[in-house]
């Protein structure tokens, strides 16, 4: 039988508590790790977002044009806040008495989808110049999945999406678009 002195089993224990600190040292590295790269990936997400942006706005007087749309005007970046409420449009295309508010994703998802409806059902209160206006809504993507595609078409919303080098409309003739 091996005796321990009192000795030896207090540096068993300072040993122990340094390797702790070395463990929770290594925990929190690894957790301001995590939150960089969520923040570079966040930024990521943002800029692909705008290069979207960029990639449609060019596009979007052709190909409403191309479909008996005759914008005249593309408003990028638009902000309100009116009584406690708020809206961000990414593209606000118009012509006299015609509007489409264009949401720009890198890959666009249902919640974004639904997100874009809410924020068309407000639009004309909280931008009161346009409460006249025919306004009708637009989701543009570089991803853009079918089923996504699909259920925005359903919802009365013009599809923009990537195909090759270019931007078009995947709507098919027998779309009617929703009027808000």
């Amino acid at each position: 039988m091996t005796t321990v002195t009192r000795d030896e089993v207090w540096e068993m224990f300072r040993e122990v508590a340094r390797r702790f600190e070395e463990t929770d040292k290594k925990f929190k590295d690894t957790e301001r790790l995590v939150k960089e790269v969520s923040k570079s990936i966040g930024d990521l997400g943002n800029r692909l977002g705008d290069f979207v942006q960029e990639m449609v706005r060019p596009a979007l007087v052709n190909l409403f044009r191309e479909h008996g749309i005759d914008i005249h005007e593309v408003h990028p970046n638009i902000y309100v806040e009116r009584d406690g409420e708020s809206a961000e449009i990414d593209l606000l295309v118009v012509k006299e008495q015609t509007a489409i508010a264009v949401e720009c994703k890198s890959q666009m998802s249902i919640d974004d989808v639904n997100e874009h409806l809410n924020r068309l059902d407000k639009l004309k209160r909280l931008l009161p110049k346009y409460r006249d206006v025919e306004l009708m809504g637009a989701v543009a993507a570089m991803v853009m999945p079918n089923e996504v595609a699909r259920y925005a078409y359903r919802k009365g919303l013009y599809v923009l999406a990537q195909s090759g080098n270019t931007v078009l409309i995947r709507n098919d003739g027998k779309f009617s678009p929703k009027i808000w």
